[in-house]
């Protein structure tokens, strides 16, 4: 009699070990599965924020603790370049933020997953204020250093764009009344806007700017001091936290929203207010 094995249980006669692996290969995928739907991630997706919101407080006050009262005084540029300890940060939670928004929109667009689209419409807000806050410490850095609060640099125009670009997503959504038709129109938008993220990155070496080059790099060493370095990744650290967070936080209320009809929202409800 041939060997018969269910995932997670133990190995029988017969069973090869290409079988065994197979099957538990796809008991984990199930088990991580699971999570695709919006009840059962709903639990956990309050866990994480829960968790991650008091670890960027954390992150953050020791990351401007150490940059602005451990980290050297900069040789050309005095105590104004500390406002990279925010800016830099923020320059990159916003683009990272947009490939996981295009990422998300890709597999719900591909897959026809929602809880997909919702982390998508979860991040755009988050990804947006972001990319205001790298544009104005950015416009706070430039005065004193460049002696213009904005000039028509391709590093600031083109991350203006991606401004626009979470604002016209987030716009676009709410404009359409049926919720599977608005994330396709997004997941549309925001996979035409990734050609932006590259110009923004390379726009320093494309183009003649005003824009410093990359002070941080994956190619190359740190061309700043190690405290300042410091400071900028556990500044990095925080935002991603609270970024996460709150993304997660906003698509609870997203589920709740467009779920309001289910069986285990309204469990859900009677619990609460029992």
């Amino acid at each position: 009699m041939s060997g018969h094995l269910t995932p997670g249980a133990g190995t029988v006669a017969g069973a090869t070990p290409g079988a065994i692996h197979r099957a538990n290969l796809q008991g984990r995928a199930r088990r991580w599965l699971q999570f695709a739907s919006p009840a059962a991630f709903y639990g956990p997706a309050g866990t994480l924020a829960t968790l991650l919101l008091p670890l960027s407080l954390v992150l953050a006050l020791v990351g401007l603790y150490i940059g602005f009262l451990v980290a050297p005084t900069d040789a050309q540029q005095g105590d104004a370049y500390r406002i990279i300890f925010v800016h830099v940060p923020a320059a990159w939670l916003s683009m990272v933020i947009y490939a996981a928004m295009a990422f998300w929109s890709a597999v719900g667009l591909v897959a026809n997953t929602r809880l997909s689209a919702m982390m998508a419409g979860a991040l755009a807000p988050t990804g947006a204020l972001f990319t205001f806050l790298a544009l104005w410490t950015g416009a706070l850095w430039g005065k004193p250093t460049w002696g213009a609060w904005w000039v028509w640099d391709a590093r600031l125009t083109s991350e203006l764009l991606l401004l626009f670009l979470y604002l016209g997503f987030i716009a676009l959504q709410a404009a359409i009344d049926d919720p599977r038709r608005a994330d396709r129109a997004g997941a549309v938008l925001a996979l035409v806007g990734t050609v932006n993220l590259p110009i923004i990155y390379f726009s320093v070496k494309w183009w003649n700017t005003l824009h410093q080059g990359a002070s941080v790099s994956i190619s190359s060493a740190p061309t700043i001091a190690t405290p300042m370095l410091l400071g900028m990744l556990v500044m990095a650290l925080a935002m991603w936290s609270y970024a996460a967070a709150a993304a997660l936080l906003r698509l609870r209320c997203i589920i709740l929203e467009r779920e309001r009809q289910a069986a285990w929202v309204a469990r859900l409800a009677q619990g609460e207010h029992a």
